[in-house]
């Protein structure tokens, strides 16, 4: 594949060869070396990883290169052996890579015979042969089981996951149901990126379903089943980079966060195009879904505890070897949650995430300079106090936001035979493309929040989301409910409640 971009091209070899600067979001699963690092993505002479990385290999142009650095993940690259083309070294002391030198695999050009009598072939000609012969089995035998030993090693890096590749190839209907059955908590991050980017190309697009600024997403085909395929515009590549980190670097498998499978730099038409291949829901985000569904106050508290739990996931910190750091969404919204077949809801666009762990105390804000979205801004962003410096502030900024998307949901919930049409946040004192001055003017100066509709207090179930919402908005940031608390408030709401009809 050629790239139109060399730096682009050059990052996702990197990466595929665990040459980035380790794994700052997990240091806490298992001591950190500290590495030489000589490659063109450090950002110093050194860097930290589970171990030290040397690579000897041989560029488009043919000319050797030789990085150095740390590596975090795909330790199975480690194993490999040198060949003519790469030679990868591994080792898990501090510096210890720091003289190394590599050399590539040589072709052996067989030594000159001497002279012989002429009687001599006639004699050794069968005995030759029939040591090749059985050097020739020899090492079939060893090619096949070698072969062998990667598949295994191959599949037990998948886990789960390799799972599906066989499902593929028994035209299983299984990608779907299997994996959002199995997305749970600790069952691991995306596949291997060799593997990602053979089920890239192995994904057909059927029909454009949706387009934003970010760029578009359609509807794909993989072996039969239908996935979720978004193409980022060029302008948002930071996005696609950063989601990708993401998913690859976080165990985020969860019944309330999209499903990953995918990402990949692919060349269409002649141009470069930046792919994130997720799970498919026909039903669209939450915003498609309430334009065209009225709901009963069940369904309407299912949709809400779902979207609940996937923020409470993404928000708390799991310690351990199948752990996560704390995430921050920052671009909460309805158009970003995804409603599934099941009527529960998953949360979506990791572009702007932001991560934290408390072992090292680090803060891993991206190199994102997108803003999120102004309409569901807290009023500390659209005044500029929000502490950049601490994490706890971006998930008060989550709190905001779900609040507004617990409002939309509100206001198509039937009570007394009453409904409202679907109306954005803040819908009769903005513009439909509000500016940055419009929010502010209205939430940082006038300090309004969307009117909760009277209707609301004669239904117990709905009585209890408003008062939610109202702790949502708090002007002070940690006044604020925590993602955990509206989870468990939901959860005693929703006991004992009828299921809702299912909507075909």
């Amino acid at each position: 594949m050629t790239l139109a971009y060399p730096k682009r091209g050059l990052l996702v070899l990197l990466m595929a060869l665990g040459l980035t600067q380790g794994n700052p979001v997990e240091p806490f699963q298992t001591s950190l070396v500290t590495c030489t690092c000589q490659n063109p993505h450090c950002k110093g002479t050194t860097c930290q990883g589970l171990w030290c990385t040397a690579v000897l290999f041989v560029d488009e142009e043919g000319h050797l290169q030789n990085f150095k650095g740390c590596g975090s993940q795909n330790e199975e690259l480690c194993r490999g052996r040198a060949t003519e083309f790469a030679h990868h070294f591994c080792c898990r002391q501090s510096f210890c890579n720091h003289n190394v030198s590599l050399s590539l695999e040589t072709t052996q050009t067989p030594p000159e015979q001497p002279k012989v009598d002429s009687q001599l072939p006639l004699i050794l000609g069968p005995v030759l042969a029939l040591l090749v012969l059985v050097a020739l089995g020899t090492l079939g035998l060893w090619h096949v089981r070698r072969r062998q030993e990667k598949q295994r090693g191959l599949y037990s890096d998948l886990g789960e996951s390799s799972l599906i590749l066989k499902s593929s190839e028994q035209r299983d209907s299984m990608l779907g149901e299997f994996l959002d059955s199995n997305c749970t908590t600790g069952s691991g991050s995306g596949l291997p990126f060799l593997v990602q980017r053979t089920v890239a190309r192995q994904v057909t697009l059927v029909e454009c379903v949706g387009k934003g600024r970010y760029g578009e997403v359609w509807r794909g085909l993989w072996h039969g089943e239908s996935v979720a395929v978004k193409i980022f515009s060029s302008r948002d590549e930071q996005s696609w980079f950063r989601e990708t980190e993401i998913y690859n670097t976080v165990l985020l498998r969860h019944d309330n966060i999209l499903g990953f499978i995918a990402s990949d730099m692919t060349s269409r038409n002649s141009s470069t195009q930046l792919w994130l291949i997720t799970h498919y829901h026909e039903h669209g985000s939450l915003y498609d879904f309430l334009q065209r569904q009225t709901l009963e106050p069940q369904l309407a508290l299912k949709l809400a505890v779902s979207a609940a739990c996937g923020l409470a996931h993404l928000h708390v910190e799991i310690f351990g070897t199948q752990g996560k750091p704390a995430i921050a969404h920052r671009d909460l919204k309805s158009r970003n949650v995804l409603v599934k077949s099941n009527l529960q809801c998953c949360i979506a666009d990791l572009g702007l995430a932001v991560m934290h762990s408390q072992g090292s105390d680090y803060l891993d804000i991206g190199n994102n300079p997108r803003v999120g979205t102004k309409r569901y801004m807290a009023p500390e962003v659209l005044d500029e106090q929000i502490r950049t410096d601490c994490f706890e502030s971006y998930k008060w900024t989550d709190i905001w936001a779900f609040g507004l998307v617990l409002w939309e949901i509100t206001r198509r919930t039937i009570v007394n035979g009453i409904v409202e049409d679907y109306r954005p946040p803040f819908y009769d004192v903005v513009p439909n493309d509000p500016s940055f001055e419009d929010m502010k003017k209205v939430v940082c100066i006038d300090q309004q929040t969307p009117t909760i509709p009277n209707r609301l207090a004669v239904d117990p179930v709905l009585s209890g989301l408003a008062q939610m919402m109202q702790e949502c908005w708090y002007p002070n940031p940690s006044a604020r409910l925590t993602a955990l608390r509206i989870k468990k408030t939901l959860q005693k709401l929703i006991q004992g409640s009828e299921k809702p009809k299912v909507i075909h």
